[in-house]
């Protein structure tokens, strides 16, 4: 070796070093990464005919994540995902992580001004869709000039899809290479990985920024409770756009368990057929599944005795629903939890205390604390009701680009220097420490699972020619928690029925936002400053 290579050598195995070390630092996709190498040939994902291995996920989330690089998209980017519970929904997750980027996942039912705000709002450098979605996206993507690549699965026409520049076909993009190797790994834990979209009081979606150490933590708490074993074998029917579904995929992978991935419990025979022939082991659900389950007259046809767990989280079940739940599942543990976007998780009731405290949300997940504060900020005793606050390595960093939104949420905690997440929440404890969900601070709805901000609604029915004034409100409902119920005042001598109110909200908005209910008034109740006094209304 002469005295002039040495220094290169040297360089070279100094930059070695620098990279191994690099690589030690824990990333979201690391699951992946990790079950792969370790179960390779083990199928990982069921998706209708398609069945997938940890190999073959982990190759093509490298090719996609390569092709991302390729065309444009730089560490930090965004990526916007916008389809349904598909084998390329997945790939495109782990891909865009891979990528050094942050996935966002959109919710298909998502209209196309909606969509079109939120590429607005988080400046995509990549779009990855599907074709059965176009007349949607077409649009949006034409007023989006930070996009570089848009990648198109399914069956899009030739015309269409050489009318939106730079996009391209889904296997195209997995062409490129055999995906053997994966992009380096640029990311800090403290780097966003994620940025899932909420809507609050104000009816403005809110992109909750979420890193790579945040749902790290938050995969290992959930799992740890839920005690995931390798061997699972997980049903995903509610929304990878919706974190809870999000999560399902994400705690499969770690543990290196299956996935049984479906669009929805729509067809709830089907499903239960499915669960039977796959051998579901855990099944998370939501109230209206769980209602839905309680109505089903064949459920004896279907052996389902290997369900192992079955979680719910969105509103707390009725105890009709717990008792249901446990003469369908007798043997499976079955855990009530609580928790909202902004730190994926808050509170889940261990299995054995059920019976006992059957209308309880339970404790705090592993490695998070909890207590509640009056409307001054001090906290709170027992069975005294107060705004939640939580403190743990899930509270996300804050909203996308919204800083004063994020101030009302995030504020000092009770160690200097850190921020903790004041929920919106009301509650109380128990004297063991049992948390009990008593309403929201702001007016927000849950229905189906999904978050319905009023003001949303409302600025639908202001808009339809005759509608005076109008007020949404969330009502007790046994099938979706709680249902959308409009208060609609009309224009002098205006006929508007509760069908035309409904099919002008159906065409603009998601149909978990519809109003279930309409009822017409001859006038809405106020304060004395004139403001429409929701309390008023039932």
């Amino acid at each position: 070796m002469t005295m002039d290579e040495k220094p290169a050598v040297q360089a070279a195995s100094s930059k070695s070093s620098h990279h191994a070390l690099r690589a030690a630092i824990p990333q979201l996709h690391d699951y992946l990464v990790h079950s792969a190498a370790r179960l390779p040939d083990k199928i990982a994902l069921v998706c209708g005919a398609e069945r997938l291995t940890y190999r073959q996920l982990d190759q093509r989330s490298n090719a996609l994540a390569l092709h991302l690089l390729a065309n444009g998209v730089e560490r930090g980017d965004r990526v916007v995902v916008f389809a349904d519970n598909t084998v390329e929904t997945v790939i495109s997750f782990w891909a865009v992580l891979k990528a050094n980027a942050v996935v966002s996942i959109v919710n298909p039912l998502t209209k196309r001004d909606k969509l079109a705000y939120l590429l607005r709002d988080c400046r995509p450098t990549a779009l990855i869709t599907d074709a059965h979605l176009h007349a949607v996206w077409a649009q949006p993507v034409a007023a989006s000039p930070e996009l570089k690549t848009i990648i198109v699965s399914g069956k899009l026409a030739d015309d269409k899809l050489a009318s939106v520049p730079a996009a391209l076909r889904w296997a195209d993009a997995l062409a490129t290479t055999d995906g053997a190797q994966a992009p380096a790994c640029k990311n800090l834990d403290i780097d966003l990985a994620a940025i899932v979209y909420t809507s609050g009081s104000t009816g403005d979606p809110k992109g909750v920024m979420l890193t790579h150490r945040n749902m790290l933590t938050a995969g290992a708490s959930i799992s740890a409770y839920l005690e995931i074993a390798e061997d699972e074998v997980i049903l995903g029917v509610l929304p990878l756009a919706f974190d809870y579904g999000l999560y399902q995929m994400i705690m499969a992978v770690r543990a290196g368990a299956r996935l049984v991935l479906e669009r929805s419990f729509a067809f709830p025979a089907k499903i239960l057929k499915i669960m039977v022939d796959e051998s579901i082991t855990g099944f998370p659900g939501v109230p209206t599944i769980f209602a839905i389950l309680a109505e089903f007259k064949n459920l004896g046809d279907f052996d389902l005795s290997k369900i192992r767990y079955v979680t719910n989280t969105a509103a707390a079940l009725p105890v009709k629903h717990i008792l249901m739940l446990k003469d369908i599942f007798p043997t499976a543990r079955i855990y009530s939890m609580y928790g909202l976007t902004e730190c994926k998780r808050c509170t889940y009731l261990p299995p054995r205390d059920l019976e006992r405290k059957p209308t309880s949300v339970g404790i705090a997940i592993p490695n998070t604390e909890l207590w509640l504060v009056d409307e001054a900020g001090e906290k709170l005793g027992p069975n005294q009701v107060g705004q939640l606050v939580i403190r743990g390595a899930t509270v996300m960093q804050g909203y996308w680009e919204k800083p004063e939104a994020t101030a009302k949420k995030l504020k000092p905690g009770p160690l200097p220097g850190e921020r903790v997440l004041y929920t919106g929440d009301y509650c109380k404890l128990d004297e063991e420490g049992y948390l009990y969900f008593v309403g929201r601070m702001d007016d927000v709805i849950k229905s189906r699972g999904e978050k319905v901000a009023p003001k949303e609604v409302e600025a639908v029915l202001f808009n339809i020619q005759g509608v005076r004034e109008a007020a949404v409100i969330g009502v007790p409902d046994e099938v979706l928690g709680q249902a959308v119920k409009a208060f609609v005042v009309l224009e002098q001598g205006v006929t508007l029925t509760e069908k035309d109110i409904q099919r002008t909200c159906q065409e603009q908005l998601e149909n978990f936002m519809v109003p279930k209910h309409v009822q017409f008034m001859a006038e809405l109740p106020k304060t004395d400053t004139g403001k429409i006094k929701k309390t008023g209304l039932s």
